[in-house]
């Protein structure tokens, strides 16, 4: 699982590398053992350090899930965005919104899992933060379904339920996503943004 994480490129921001390592290694034993089940040793140990060190960068083993979580949905967010405002039709910006969604939560699978379905063990302080950046999220792809629905390219009798179930659909992926299963992430997005196009009732 490790160069599946080292590879993404979505921890290149954290500094210093220890810190960095710990995140991946953070990951990698949260998706493996869940994160209740996961102890700062196990962490500590994946990422080549002693639980003394992890401490010097990391105060709980939650700011460290914090530290996933938070930078997981920013990216989430900014792939959303990117779409959201491109060029072309409505139609165009879902589709490449869920393609680029989808396709990111399959090659990263272990990480979005983390990401999206750990959120329960953040403080009330973190969690209230990536919740704020979820409204966010959820608001970049509502607002092309709604443009959507405003030029009458899409047939949409309820705007927030459609948004929640394209939303799900696309982070469900991480759940079930298998690197050696018959369809790759492209395939899989490719897939899930002609669904979801039939879903609001694309015209075209």
């Amino acid at each position: 699982m490790g160069g599946e994480e080292q590879q993404t490129g979505a921890w290149a921001d954290i500094s210093p590398d220890a810190a960095r390592r710990l995140v991946i290694a953070a990951v990698e034993a949260f998706a493996e053992r869940g994160y209740h089940a996961t102890t700062t040793r196990d962490i500590a140990g994946r990422a080549g350090m002693s639980p003394a060190a992890l401490y010097i960068h990391y105060k709980t083993k939650e700011e460290l899930l914090f530290q996933i979580s938070r930078v997981g949905h920013q990216l989430s967010l900014r792939i959303l965005r990117d779409a959201a405002e491109s060029a072309g039709t409505p139609a165009d910006r879902l589709a490449r919104a869920v393609r680029a969604f989808v396709r990111w939560h399959a090659e990263h699978h272990t990480t979005a899992r983390v990401v999206q379905y750990e959120l329960g063990a953040l403080s009330e302080e973190h969690y209230t933060e990536v919740v704020a950046l979820r409204r966010r999220t959820d608001g970049a792809v509502r607002s092309i379904i709604e443009a959507g629905v405003d030029t009458g390219d899409f047939d949409v009798p309820d705007v927030p339920g459609t948004t929640l179930a394209v939303l799900s659909l696309c982070i469900d992926v991480a759940r079930w996503f298998n690197t050696e299963g018959r369809r790759t992430p492209d395939e899989v997005g490719d897939l899930y943004a002609a669904l979801v196009l039939r879903m609001v009732g694309a015209n075209g």
